[in-house]
């Protein structure tokens, strides 16, 4: 009887770069858009990006018919929302936003403080949700704005509730964007995170702020976000930081149950 061969090694699938030059050229004014919150007059954009008037200008009108960017005068063009609208109407987005916003509501009232929830895209922390203090004083950050991955303690917080592969894998695209080399000591940082199940350190960019942040997860036990609180001293709050963190802790698990999620922390 002949002996069945053994199967053969599985083939790595090769990563075909096909030239598309139209949307290449599409992407690229998004981009360039997306950082000048003032606009640009296509002469501008044509320089930026090193190209024709005449080539930016179709363009230009392509993507102004289809509502991703519009004039703010008569010579600037600007971003318009749809491209966050898109990413809100995406299922897992749309139901994390769904179940999350009554408890940061809630959580924003009993503690007069803002929170916020982040998700990881390539690089950098995405602010998908935002719920501001019912006061007159506050820190809040904006709605749709970005932070990168090692500037937030969302970031790290998401970054240390992965599996193995995947932290790595979102390393090395935060390198490839940035050009740099993850800190040293990220590692032990990580690990400190996953001990005390979140992050509480002066924030990386505002200064008076310390950013208190807990993961959101997923039903793999892995984070599909953050929940964060800008945590500030004022007048309007007699909440101290200790009991705002057991508010966000239960804040955090209540939309991690909503979505049907749990901790791979005992």
């Amino acid at each position: 009887m002949k002996k069945p061969s053994a199967a053969a090694p599985a083939k790595q699938k090769k990563v075909m770069n096909y030239a598309t030059p139209a949307l290449e050229k599409g992407l690229d004014v998004l981009e360039l858009l997306a950082h000048e919150p003032e606009g640009l007059t296509k002469s501008q954009v044509a320089r930026r990006l090193n190209r024709t008037v005449s080539e930016i200008f179709r363009m230009l009108l392509c993507l102004e018919r289809r509502g991703y960017i519009a004039q703010v005068d008569q010579e600037r063009y600007s971003l318009t929302l749809k491209l966050f609208k898109l990413v809100q109407e995406h299922p897992p987005t749309e139901r994390l936003i769904l179940d999350a916003f009554p408890v940061m509501n809630r959580f924003a009232h009993e503690t007069m403080q803002s929170c916020h929830i982040g998700v990881l895209e390539g690089d950098r922390v995405v602010i998908v949700a935002q719920v501001n203090a019912p006061s007159n004083l506050g820190f809040y950050v904006k709605l749709g704005s970005t932070v990168g991955l090692m500037e937030a303690a969302s970031g790290y917080v998401i970054l240390a509730h992965q599996d193995e592969e995947q932290r790595e894998r979102m390393l090395d695209t935060w390198s490839r964007e940035t050009g740099k080399k993850p800190p040293r000591d990220l590692d032990m940082h990580l690990e400190r995170i996953r001990k005390t199940g979140y992050e509480k350190r002066a924030s990386y960019l505002v200064k008076g702020v310390v950013n208190i942040s807990f993961p959101i997860f997923g039903d793999r036990g892995i984070a599909l976000a953050a929940i964060t609180v800008p945590y500030i001293q004022h007048s309007g709050s007699s909440m101290q930081s200790g009991h705002v963190i057991e508010a966000l802790k239960k804040a955090s698990m209540e939309i991690t149950h909503a979505l049907g999620g749990a901790s791979t922390k005992k």
